[in-house]
């Protein structure tokens, strides 16, 4: 990360309700093509004396040209107001928590499919069988 990187906040705001502090952040980047979040996540964490683990950015998006980008960052009070209010998919990110592994939308929708023509005790079969095509 280069010194010539320049972090603004705007639109700040406590949120007690939510624990947290939360904010508009510009960062401005001349001549670099743009800086990791957690680069970010640990000069805002110098700028506002917090633990970069508590820090979320999100919702970056580069200017025209290039030079300035703007997003939104949330600074909580804990790790655990953070892990109770901040969402999954962004915990995730942040390895604070670990990625729900599902079959893909297909096979759901075929699953459930299968399910609707059997009744009873027969679904845990249709459920487990795989048709094959012919």
């Amino acid at each position: 990360m280069a010194d010539s990187v320049t972090i603004r906040t705007r639109k700040f705001l406590r949120n007690p309700l939510l624990q947290r502090k939360q904010m508009v952040v510009d960062v401005l980047h001349p001549g670099l093509s743009n800086i990791s979040k957690s680069d970010l996540r640990e000069k805002i964490g110098k700028l506002y004396k917090a633990d970069s683990a508590t820090i979320s950015v999100f919702g970056m998006r580069t200017q025209y040209g290039g030079g300035k980008t703007t997003g939104f960052a949330l600074i909580y009070d804990s790790v655990d107001s953070m892990k109770k209010f901040e969402p999954h998919y962004r915990l995730v990110r942040y390895e604070m928590a670990s990625k729900i592994e599902k079959a893909s939308r297909q096979q759901r929708k075929q699953k459930k499919n299968r399910m609707k023509e059997v009744r009873g005790t027969a679904k845990s079969k249709a459920a487990s069988k795989d048709k094959k095509k012919k």
